[in-house]
C-alpha cells in the first residue's frame, strides 16, 4: 500500500501513519529502531527494497529523504508555498514497518533534521544510512549529528577512494562504511584458517583483488594490523572483488583462492584442497549486519587509523 501525500506537513504524515496503524491493528512502538535515508531519485527504489528487506530481521520505521537539487520553493496555484511532498508505504511495500518517503523542496532541504523529527520512533535508536554518495563529514551532517550510528558505502560513491580518504579524516566513533562489512566471511575465512595446528606464524601475505576494490584494501590493513607481517596488495585484472589470500608459513603457503563468486578453494600445507561456498555479499546482507551492531566497531576503527598505511600497494 503507498499513500501519496502532496504538499503536506509532518503532522499530517504523523496522523496518516496513525490511522494506518489502527486500521491493521498494530503499534508503531513494535519498532526496534529509525533507519533514516538519504538518497537520489535514481537510487531510491534500490535503497527502499535493501531497507526493506533488512526489517524483517528488524523491524523499523524507515525515514527517506530524497533533497532536491533546487532551492528555488514550489508554488500552489494561490501563490502558497509547496514545501513538501511525502508518501507513506505499508504492507508488501514496507517490509516488516512502515517506510515514509519525504521530497522537500525548497529552504526545507537546510533544515532535514527539524523535518524529521516529529517522524521519529520514540526512544529508539536511529541509524543513518546513505546508499551511495555521502556527505564528506557524516558527523557534521543534519541528520547524521541525530544518529546513534551512521553507514556510509564509499564503494557505491561516483569516486570510491576520493570519498573514502575524506571518510577516514573525518571519521567518529560512530560511523562505519560498507566496505568493511564487505569483508566478514572473508575475515572469518582468514582466522579460521589460522586458528588450526600447528599455529605457525606468518611470515608475510599477499591478498589479491580486482584493480581498485576499496574492501580489499581493508583487508589487507586487517591483515597487517593484526598480524604484524607485511601484506601486499596485488591486482587481478579479470577480478571484480577480493579473489584470493595467500598467508606464506615456514612449513608451506595457506591459500584461499576464489575462481567464482560463489565457491573458494583453501589450501592448506600437506592437505587436499578443500571447496567452500562464499556467495558475495548483497546490500541486504550488509545492512542488516549493521543494524545488528550499533555499537562503535572497535576494529574498524583500529584498521582505518593505524592499518591502512601499512599495506604495500600496487
Amino acid at each position: 500500500m503507498i499513500v501519496e501525500l502532496p504538499d503536506c506537513t509532518t503532522s499530517e504524515i504523523s496522523l496518516k501513519i496513525n490511522e494506518l496503524h489502527e486500521e491493521r491493528g498494530e503499534a508503531a512502538q513494535t519498532r526496534v529502531l529509525t533507519l533514516l535515508i538519504s538518497t537520489g531519485e535514481k537510487e531510491l527504489e534500490n535503497a527502499l527494497e535493501t531497507a526493506n528487506a533488512a526489517s524483517r530481521e528488524h523491524p523499523c520505521r524507515v525515514i527517506v529523504i530524497v533533497p532536491s537539487s533546487s532551492r528555488t520553493p514550489i508554488l500552489n496555484d494561490d501563490g502558497s508555498c509547496h514545501p513538501l511532498d511525502a508518501e507513506v508505504r505499508f504492507g508488501a511495500d514496507a517490509g516488516a514497518g512502515e517506510c515514509i518517503v519525504l521530497r522537500p523542496h525548497g529552504g526545507l532541504n537546510d533544515h532535514l533534521d527539524t523535518l524529521v523529527m516529529p517522524l521519529l520512533v520514540p526512544d529508539a535508536p536511529i541509524v543513518a544510512w546513505w546508499p551511495t554518495n555521502p556527505p564528506l563529514n557524516p558527523a557534521a551532517d543534519p541528520l547524521g549529528r541525530m544518529a546513534t550510528a551512521r553507514v556510509t558505502d564509499a564503494l557505491r560513491s561516483d569516486s570510491p577512494a576520493a570519498t573514502f580518504a575524506e571518510l577516514r579524516e573525518n571519521r567518529m566513533p560512530e560511523d562505519t562504511d560498507m566496505s568493511w562489512t564487505r569483508l566478514t566471511v572473508w575475515r572469518g575465512l582468514v582466522a579460521s584458517m589460522l586458528d588450526r595446528p600447528p599455529y605457525t606464524p606468518v611470515r608475510s601475505a599477499t591478498v589479491t583483488a580486482g584493480p581498485n576494490y576499496l574492501p580489499a584494501y581493508l583487508l589487507a590493513a586487517w591483515m597487517a594490523l593484526f598480524l604484524h607481517v607485511p601484506v601486499t596488495l596485488e591486482t587481478d585484472p579479470d577480478g571484480e572483488v577480493v579473489t584470493g589470500v595467500r598467508l606464506v608459513r615456514d612449513d608451506g603457503e595457506i591459500t584461499l583462492e576464489r575462481p567464482h563468486e560463489d565457491k573458494c578453494i583453501i589450501t592448506l600445507p600437506g592437505q587436499k584442497p578443500q571447496i567452500m561456498s562464499v556467495p558475495r555479499r548483497t546490500l541486504e546482507d550488509c545492512l542488516s549486519e549493521e543494524l545488528r551492531r550499533l555499537d562503535p566497531d572497535e576494529i574498524y576503527a583500529e584498521v582505518v587509523d593505524k592499518g591502512w598505511d601499512l599495506v604495500q600497494r600496487p
